[in-house]
């Protein structure tokens, strides 16, 4: 048994390494923008911290929906069905890209008037409605190669989101160079020119995955560019039931995160800077549970495409326990080379400090964040969405979000006692997602051996 789960291991890591290095990648963008925004100042570094996460939190709902097409795209390539993936991307792309115009006429319209509501600090709210306003721009782009992304993933075809992502890294970089410092003849921008890069990359990233799709034989059974797409009630139907509960099961996570970063946003720059730096480091950190639970979602769609339960259950909880193992690195990693890794970011003394006592908050719930994460994505691949998402609801808003605002409005506790929502959300989804998933897989491969075998 154990040689089974190592080979099992295995091959779960080395589908997962390119979304790995695709996760890196994007919190290496998530990175270059901090650092760079923080030499421009404190109230850049907090203004792009503040617009970053509401940007986040309006990303993640989309990306949740079209996660949908990554176990879809499982199930039909392991029943040996690749002609029939098409019709999702197809309509899927579609979507995207009437979602994405409709945020970038809400976000030039009411922008501003968040940020009031909010209570962003009035000393940087200029700066994060400039930077959302620009970056909204990339909404299309990036909303359609998402769909392509978790085309190329459920037929467990990695590799060009790695280079997707690579080239998406490396243009944001040049561009905020180029925007925000006013290099190459180009005007300095500052927090919007870091807004306009990363609108430029989101773009670069969907022509080139298209283009890539396009070109590749390896996609052409897969039928996405060969026809005209007719509107079709029945698959977008079947996009939207199985996405809309991932999409607020991640949303709910995202949000809580988003949300308390908005809310110390209205406590002060500095206290917004050193929880801008701990929640970088961590996103960075979660990168790599992140791949490993795609790759656990296109491993379980698959064995259960070809009618493998036993297979299903056994990629499921190898991912977990994988996840949970490198989780636990993270957090010994954290807890002896926090200074180090803060110093990166700034020089500040106040905010070293603060954020350096947020990372030790962090490498409590590193472990538990990697079991639910992966316990999740398991999950997806057996299309069980609708229960996961009422426990990551109660887990984060009816626990941990009203614990946060407790102790860090209401009784105006330091950032460390505001972070231990975190623990707690993240430790009650972490077991109840785990039992969920117990529950199922124990379902499935009992519906199977009730199957009568022929001689």
């Amino acid at each position: 048994m154990i040689k089974i789960r190592y080979k099992n291991a295995s091959s779960l890591l080395r589908l997962a390494a390119p979304l790995i290095v695709n996760n890196l990648a994007i919190a290496g963008i998530q990175f270059s923008d901090a650092v760079m925004s923080g030499r421009l100042g404190s109230r850049e570094l907090a203004a792009v911290a503040v617009g970053g996460s509401i940007w986040f939190l309006i990303f993640q709902i989309y990306n949740g929906l079209m996660m949908a097409i990554s176990p879809i795209a499982a199930r039909l390539y392991g029943a040996k069905q690749a002609a029939l993936i098409g019709r999702y991307t197809r309509q899927a792309i579609c979507l995207s890209l009437i979602v994405g115009i409709l945020v970038i006429f809400l976000a030039q319209t009411y922008v501003f008037k968040i940020m009031d509501v909010i209570g962003i600090d009035i000393e940087f709210r200029h700066l994060v409605t400039d930077y959302l306003k620009a970056i909204v721009f990339g909404a299309p782009g990036i909303f359609s190669f998402l769909v392509l992304r978790y085309t190329t993933e459920g037929i467990g075809f990695t590799r060009p989101v790695m280079y997707s992502s690579l080239i998406a890294l490396v243009s944001n970089v040049f561009f905020n160079y180029m925007f925000m410092f006013g290099n190459f003849g180009a005007p300095a921008l500052g927090v919007f020119g870091c807004g306009v890069a990363s609108a430029l990359s989101m773009w670069i990233v969907f022509c080139y995955l298209s283009f890539y799709i396009f070109s590749n034989d390896r996609y052409k059974e897969l039928d996405i560019f060969t026809r005209m797409t007719a509107f079709r009630l029945s698959v977008m139907r079947e996009i939207l039931k199985l996405g809309i509960p991932i999409s607020i099961t991640i949303t709910a996570e995202a949000g809580l995160f988003s949300a308390v970063s908005i809310m110390i946003g209205t406590l002060g720059t500095q206290i917004t800077g050193a929880h801008q730096i701990a929640l970088n480091v961590v996103t960075t950190m979660f990168m790599v549970p992140l791949g490993i639970s795609a790759a656990i979602t296109v491993k379980v769609g698959q064995a259960l495409g070809s009618n493998d339960p036993k297979l299903a259950r056994l990629s499921g909880s190898t991912g977990i326990i994988v996840c949970g193992f490198f989780m636990l690195l993270s957090a010994c990693s954290l807890l002896l080379f926090r200074q180090y890794i803060v110093n990166i970011y700034t020089t500040d003394a106040q905010i070293m400090e603060m954020a350096m006592s947020l990372l030790l908050v962090a490498a409590i719930f590193q472990i538990v964040d990697g079991i639910q994460i992966a316990a999740a994505g398991a999950l997806r691949g057996y299309k069980d969405t609708k229960i996961p998402m009422i426990i990551n609801l109660i887990a984060y808003w009816m626990l941990a979000f009203p614990l946060s605002y407790m102790v860090g409005i209401v009784y105006e506790l330091p950032p460390t006692f505001i972070w231990g929502g975190f623990v707690l959300g993240l430790s009650v989804a972490a077991i109840l997602l785990t039992w969920r998933f117990s529950l199922v897989s124990k379902k499935y491969l009992g519906q199977h051996n009730m199957q009568p075998r022929w001689n």
